[in-house]
C-alpha cells in the first residue's frame, strides 16, 4: 500500500533526525573523553570511541547507534505500516552517514545498518551479526567484517525477506560500502588496523 505524501514525509523526516543523532561524539563529550572527531580514525561510531579506552562508551555507542535505527523501524511500522517500516529504515541510515548536525559528516552506517535490519527483518539482522562476529574474531579487522556483513545481507534477504526488504539491504550495503572506501582500499594493501578483541 502506498503511503500518502504526509506520512511519507513525516516518516522520513523524523527517521533522519532519530538516525542523525551522533552518540558516539555525545557521549565521549559527556564523559569527558574528549571530542571522538579528534581521536583516532575521527569517525563517531564505535569502533573508534573504543580507541578513546573507554571500552563500557563503545559498547554504549554501538547499543544506541543499532537502537536508533531499530527505534526508527518500530515506530514507523506501528503508526504507519510495513511500507512506512521500510523507508524509515533507510532514512535513519541516512542520517546517521549524513547528519546536518555535523555538517553531513556522520558514521559509516554498520551498527545503524545492523539495527535496523534486525528490526525489520531479524533472521537477516541476525545472520548479518553472526558473519560479523565471525570475520572479527577469524581475521581481526572490523572493517572487513563490518563489509561481509552487510554486503551479504541483500542475498540472505532475498532468500528470507522479501523484495522490498532485500531492495532496502542492498541500498544499505551500497552506502556502507561507499563510506568504507578508504578502508578498502587500505585492506587491498595490507595497511588496514587490526582490533584486538581480548583487550576490547
Amino acid at each position: 500500500m502506498a503511503l500518502d505524501p504526509v506520512t511519507l514525509i513525516v516518516t522520513i523526516a523524523l527517521a533522519y533526525l532519530l538516525g542523525s543523532i551522533p552518540f558516539g561524539l555525545v557521549l565521549t563529550q559527556l564523559t569527558g573523553a574528549g571530542d571522538i572527531r579528534k581521536i583516532g580514525s575521527g569517525n563517531i561510531g564505535a569502533t573508534n570511541v573504543l580507541r578513546t579506552g573507554r571500552k563500557g562508551l563503545a559498547a554504549a555507542t554501538l547499543i544506541l547507534d543499532g537502537g536508533k535505527g531499530a527505534v526508527a523501524v518500530g515506530l514507523a511500522d506501528y503508526f504507519a505500516g510495513p511500507d512506512a517500516a521500510v523507508i524509515a529504515a533507510g532514512a535513519s541510515v541516512l542520517g546517521h552517514l549524513f547528519p546536518v548536525w555535523l555538517r553531513f559528516k556522520g558514521g559509516k552506517g554498520v551498527a545503524t545498518t545492523l539495527g535496523v535490519l534486525l528490526a525489520i527483518a531479524w533472521p537477516v539482522g541476525v545472520v548479518a551479526c553472526l558473519a560479523w562476529l565471525l570475520v572479527a574474531v577469524t581475521l581481526k579487522y572490523s572493517s572487513l567484517a563490518a563489509l561481509v556483513a552487510i554486503g551479504i545481507s541483500p542475498i540472505v534477504a532475498w532468500f528470507l525477506a522479501d523484495e522490498p526488504r532485500a531492495i532496502l539491504a542492498l541500498f544499505l550495503a551500497v552506502l556502507v560500502f561507499i563510506r568504507h572506501h578508504e578502508n578498502i582500499r587500505r585492506l587491498a594493501s595490507g595497511t588496514e588496523s587490526r582490533i584486538n578483541l581480548k583487550k576490547a
